[in-house]
């Protein structure tokens, strides 16, 4: 039997990708799930292909006020919640800094960075009173290496990385565990937000070599959160066969 056999998960930007991946493999683990993405349309149809109970919110982590009052006002069968997924956030461009748009800038730091504090705030004081709970950010590459064009980008991701740092030692008086999942290329809905919806441009991304595939990232969630309780996995990095680092990416053709 899973350890995660009947255990409350709550996974931010589950609507599509990895969120959505992680959701059907934790659910054929048994978890019970808590789906939280701005599309509830999406959710209600991903809902309906699990074979597990759901709980569905139509939530957008940027707005504190909206995840304080969520989180609060959960049912009591979904207040107990044994493992955050950190996953929503996104990229928006490939600018220099200095001709970047700052509007991109602003949605990747509330997403990627404040919405990630805005929900952990809400969910790990309950699993400190529980004494019970682990929480998994999805980082990415971008928080190890900065690349060209990744700047403001690569600043959330290192940010996500050096949050779940300062967690892990905030958290080690307690048997809560802290992890980050951190991919390279993973072919999801990813390039076309960064490309604000430029498919032709997006899947030129993913051309020439095997990417990876949101189920790679969802397998090595479900892998750290099942391990024994007295085993933490601070950090797995997942790159594709073809990718070495951020920018090196063997393309055939």
């Amino acid at each position: 039997m899973s350890n995660l056999d009947n255990k409350i998960a709550l996974i931010t930007g589950a609507s599509s990708g990895i969120g959505a991946a992680c959701a059907r493999k934790l659910a054929e683990h048994g978890a019970r799930l808590i789906l939280a993405a701005r599309r509830l349309e999406r959710l209600e149809r991903l809902a309906a292909e699990l074979s597990t109970k759901t709980h569905l919110l139509c939530l957008d982590v940027r707005d504190r006020r909206a995840v304080e009052k969520t989180v609060e006002s959960l049912p009591p069968e979904w207040k107990t919640i044994d493992l955050l997924v950190n996953n929503a956030g996104l990229s928006r461009g490939l600018d220099k800094l200095h001709e970047g748009k700052i509007d991109g800038w602003e949605e990747m730091i509330d997403t990627n960075i404040k919405g990630l504090l805005y929900v952990s705030r809400a969910v790990i004081p309950g699993m400190v009173d529980r004494g019970r709970g682990h929480i998994i950010n999805i980082g990415s590459i971008a928080g190890h290496e900065v690349y060209p064009g990744g700047n403001v980008y690569c600043a959330t991701k290192h940010a996500v990385d050096a949050l779940t740092r300062g967690l892990r030692i905030d958290l080690v008086d307690t048997p809560i565990r802290v992890s980050t999942v951190d991919p390279g290329l993973v072919e999801t809905e990813f390039s076309q937000v960064r490309f604000y919806g430029d498919k032709g441009k997006a899947k030129s991304v993913y051309r020439g070599y095997t990417p990876l595939k949101g189920d790679d990232i969802a397998e090595a969630v479900v892998w750290i959160a099942d391990r024994p309780a007295h085993v933490q996995i601070a950090e797995i990095i997942i790159f594709p066969t073809a990718q070495a680092s951020a920018m090196v990416v063997h393309k055939k053709g």
